[in-house]
Order: C-alpha cells, then structure tokens, then sequence
C-alpha cells in the first residue's frame, strides 16, 4: 500500500475552528452531546492517538489511507469518524450496512466523483457495520478506494479479517480499538456531569454510584453515558441533585453488585470461580457461585461464563459438559432467579468434577493464528464446490472420493491446502473421552495422510 503526496482527508485541519463544528441538539442522547470534537477531546486508545500513535500521524501527516477500525461496542468508532470529519475539509458521508446496499454505495462514489471533478474537494465514507455487507456490496466499494474516490473508514465489531473481503483490507489500514478503562470511563462521567454540552452541573453522582456505573460499562463508554443520563433524569425528576445507588439502579433496571469489605471486585470474583472449576475444586466453585447470587450478579452473565468454561477447560474430554452449561443458561431464561441457582449450581458441579483438557481452545489458537500468518492456499481442487455449471470443467470435485462409500466411511485423500498438510492442531489429552479419541485420531490421520 503506498503513500502519496496527497492528504489523507485533505488539504488542512481546521479542527479547532468553531465555524466547523456542527450544532448539536440539545434534545440529542448525552452520549450524542458528549462526541469529542477533536483528537484531543477523545478519551482512551492511546496505542492509536499517542503523540506518535499511527492515527493521530495519519491525520496531522496529511497521508492517503483507508481506515477499518475494529473493536467492541462503546470504544470509539464512531466517535473517532467524526473526529476525522471535523479535522477535514472533505466531504464527509456516512451510511449504516444495515439499511444501505450497492445501490447508496454507488450513488455515494458517484456523487464523490462529481466533487472531485468539478469542486477538486474528495469525500471521506463511513460506513459503521461493514461486516454486516455482503462480499458484493465490499466489492462495490474496491475501485473507489483504490482510486482514492473516498477515504473509508470502516467501522466493525467483528474481527475483520473473518468479515471484510481480502482485497478490501489489502487497500486498508487496520486499527484495533480497546475497551476503555475504568479510568477512561471515569474521565467520561466527569465530564459529562460538568461540561455546558453535557449535564451542567445539574446533579452530582455518589461516590458508590459511581463506582456501579463504572462496573456496569463493562469499558463502553456510550453504555456509561446512557445509564448516567437515565440516573439523572430520575433524580431530577423527585428533586434531588445527587445521584446515589439506589436511584441508579431503579434508573438502569441493574442491580448493584455488592460484595463483601474485603476489597472482591466483580471481575475477581468471576476469575476464581472460573480458575475453580478449571482446577476441579468443586466446593470453592460452588462458595464463589453462591457470593455472585446473593450479590444480584446476572445470572446470565454467570451462565455465560460457564459456557465459556466447557469449551475452553474441559472440551472433549468430557463433551457433555458444554451440553449441561448451555441447558443450564436456558433454563436460567427460563425460570428465572431466584430458582435459577439450581441450574447454575448443577453446572458448576458438573463442569468442576468433569476431566479437564484444553485441547479444542489450544487446536483453535494455532489454527487461527497460522491463518492470520497468511498459511491458507487454494482449496485442493477435489475439494470445491461441483454443483454449479462449468465447475467440472474447471475440475472442481473430479479427484473427490466420496467416504460413505468405502467399508470403513474413511478414505486416503487430501483435504488441507498444501502450506498445511500433516499440520497436527488437535492434540487430545489423556483424560476422560479425549483417551479414547486419542487413539481413533491416530488411525483416522495414518489413513487419511496415507499416500500412494
């Protein structure tokens, strides 16, 4: 991908220059109000907006490129679109992959098209949920971008390396968002109860409040803002000017999770009741489950961290656990708490006493980080797709043997690329059913492997 001479939004940044910030509708959500104005305004993502980070030289450097910016809800990505908006004299569209097609992309490109030949002015693209478009509607936007059309800037919260189309990320930067902090969202609050565009200095918020709105963001700063604007309208509204706990938590509808003194936080207390049940202490897991319930945990939340749990500790080697846990969440839904517990506490019991093996999270990890190391090639041609027409004349499935129609339903064939052949991800334990999987995977490999 080169750099040339033009810039990356445009010829100057203006973005101090008052005349070029939009108005905001004081009736807007305060997560809307609150939008930085500049990079300077923005909170978190140092690694991208350090005084050397990637971003913020693209932008003050003035150079061509593309941007997919990648990261969970609540980070930024929008935000920092804007941001770009404002320190540019381009024009700037936005379009949502949830309601635009190919159509409104190829109205948007020609329509920049028009700009740039007759004003010589270039337009900047976001588009948020660009994993939500289809490979057609990514194609659409390839030329444009490699023409320099339109600087996009993509916004995903998928991993885009599974969602957005090779071509288009091989003409794109890609930038990596973080949740933000406890301390970031603390900064946003603050600022949100004092600034003129914000709450005005028209409640205050108790220090234990605080402390749940910061809980409850879980690093998502427009979640932060939404239960913030919501606790005080309802403090407003009986004539308080403080915040506390209790008006918080009628405002979100989210109980407060209190532990005990001792200084437990949430996280904390999760983490041990997940490293119990992977290190098979069944009573301390069942201690840790139960000071999460009598704390108002979600029960959701600890049905999905039981779910993750059979998965990543104890996979094959007890396949019926993912089964127990994941009946255990919908019967959670089901029945509600406080009856709840029950079908917690039996995952837990289940999943602490099972036979342990990260095989299927280890054969994961090495999988996808070989792809992500660019270790795929062709699809051996035996193994395309041979129902459309003209596939066999591009050889697709000729060389395929069809299993089932051997004795044993396992044949000699090649299935990998050839970057990856013999390539071993899955290496079951000796533990529980991954021992006798152990031994049917050494027959199915020798067999499948077996050459001439």
């Amino acid at each position: 991908m080169s750099v040339g001479d033009a810039g990356l939004f445009g010829e100057g940044l203006f973005a101090d220059d008052e005349a070029a910030r939009p108005v905001v509708d004081p009736g807007a959500p305060l997560a809307v109000r609150m939008r930085p104005r500049s990079l300077d305004e923005v909170v978190g993502q140092q690694h991208l907006l350090g005084p050397r980070a990637p971003l913020r030289r693209l932008v003050e450097a003035d150079e061509p490129m593309s941007l997919v910016l990648y990261g969970p809800p609540g980070t930024g990505k929008t935000t920092l679109a804007h941001v770009i908006s404002l320190a540019t004299k381009r024009s700037f569209v936005q379009l949502s992959a949830l309601d635009a097609g190919v159509k409104e992309v190829r109205a948007v490109i020609a329509s920049a098209k028009r700009e740039l030949t007759h004003a010589g002015r270039r337009t900047v693209l976001f588009i948020d949920e660009v994993h939500r478009f289809s490979k057609t509607q990514q194609d659409s936007l390839l030329s444009a971008v490699e023409d320099r059309i339109v600087s996009l800037i993509a916004a995903t919260t998928e991993n885009p390396f599974f969602s957005v189309v090779s071509p288009l990320l091989s003409r794109s930067l890609v930038l990596a968002l973080q949740p933000l902090s406890d301390g970031d969202v603390r900064t946003l609050l603050h600022r949100a109860l004092t600034s003129d565009r914000g709450l005005a200095g028209a409640v205050t918020l108790s220090a234990e409040a605080e402390e749940h709105l910061v809980r409850v963001a879980g690093g998502d700063g427009r979640k932060a803002l939404t239960a913030l604007e919501s606790g005080a309208g309802a403090a407003l509204a009986v004539g308080a000017t403080e915040i506390d706990l209790q008006t918080l938590e009628t405002a979100v509808a989210q109980a407060a999770v209190r532990y005990d003194r001792s200084g437990d936080q949430h996280y904390d207390i999760a983490s041990a009741l997940i490293k119990s049940i992977r290190g098979s202490d069944v009573d301390a897991a069942l201690h840790y489950l139960a000071r999460m319930v009598e704390a108002g945990e979600d029960p959701r939340f600890i049905a999905r961290r039981l779910v993750i749990s059979a998965s990543e500790d104890i996979g094959m080697a007890d396949p019926t656990a993912l089964l127990t846990a994941v009946a255990a969440a919908d019967a959670v839904a089901f029945i509600g708490m406080p009856e709840g517990h029950f079908p917690l506490a039996h995952a837990v019991v289940h999943l602490a006493t099972a036979p342990k093996s990260n095989a299927v999270t280890t054969a994961m990890g090495e999988s996808v980080a070989d792809v992500r190391a660019g270790l795929a090639g062709p699809v051996p041609a035996g193994l395309r797709d041979a129902h459309y027409s003209g596939a066999k004349a591009l050889g697709h499935g000729k060389t395929y043997v069809y299993p089932h129609d051997h004795p044993d339903g396992v044949v000699p064939q090649q299935y990998p690329p050839d970057a990856l052949v013999g390539r071993d991800y899955y290496r079951p334990t000796n533990r529980g059913v991954e021992a006798a999987i152990s031994t049917r995977l050494a027959k199915l490999r020798a067999i499948v492997r077996r050459r001439g």
